[in-house]
């Protein structure tokens, strides 16, 4: 994948943001869920945010991680990456977590993670958090809760990916991000990526979609035609 505006997160221009703004963030998240607030205060007035374009990468599979990343504002995709296709993994929105694998046991990534929207970020290095755990170990639960509940969700992702079949998967995913009847701004290859299957076998099922009278397909954009018999698909 081509990377753009990557940098070191320490070149980033750092941004100050309103203390009970990003206080209600915090207290937002589940993983920090039910804490002081003095402590929400610390956690605060300790980490950093930051600004990012669309397309920057905050790190590839196999790197270590140094820092947790809090989502604030924009949207961040995670995914394995092959030859080619890529796998998804999640596409959070905030307020959301991301880089946990970084924080916990040997502390390396196991994915990628790019915004996908402009985004603000709030950054907890691995020494802060070390020490937020040690006056709170509730939260390691929570990682590793977290941890498990993306796990156990990729595999159910798999699991449908090999047995469900594919035209239903599309129908419900056209459905899903239909903003009316139309879905905007999505590739035959960024479908593919989403059902985890090559972009040749996205195109036919949309082919046959569209054989049957349910959409029309147009450069970067799709229109239901018929959305009852759509919903039909996704269920057969």
């Amino acid at each position: 994948m081509r990377e753009t505006g990557r940098q070191p997160v320490e070149e980033r221009h750092i941004v100050q943001a309103e203390p009970s703004l990003e206080a209600a963030s915090l207290s937002g998240l589940d993983l920090f869920n039910g804490l002081p607030a003095s402590c929400l205060q610390a956690i605060e007035e300790r980490s950093k945010v930051r600004e990012f374009p669309a397309g920057h990468v905050f790190f590839r599979t196999g790197e270590s991680g140094k820092v947790l990343f809090l989502l604030e504002k924009g949207a961040v995709q995670t995914f394995r990456p092959s030859v080619r296709k890529k796998l998804i993994i999640a596409e959070l929105k905030p307020p959301a977590v991301f880089g946990e694998m970084g924080c916990v046991g040997r502390g390396i990534y196991h994915c990628c993670a790019q915004a996908t929207k402009p985004s603000r970020i709030r950054i907890i290095s691995r020494p802060d958090l070390d020490a937020l755990l040690e006056q709170h170990p509730t939260i390691i639960r929570r990682l590793l809760d977290l941890v498990s509940d993306r796990f156990v969700r990729v595999l159910m992702d798999l699991d449908a990916t090999s047995f469900q079949h594919l035209i239903p998967r599309l129908a419900g995913l056209l459905l899903e991000k239909a903003d009316g009847d139309l879905v905007r701004n999505m590739t035959h290859e960024e479908l593919a990526q989403h059902l985890r299957v090559y972009r040749e076998s996205a195109t036919a099922a949309l082919g046959e979609l569209k054989k049957a009278g349910i959409i029309e397909v147009k450069r970067r954009q799709i229109r239901i035609l018929h959305r009852t018999r759509l919903e039909r698909a996704a269920r057969e």
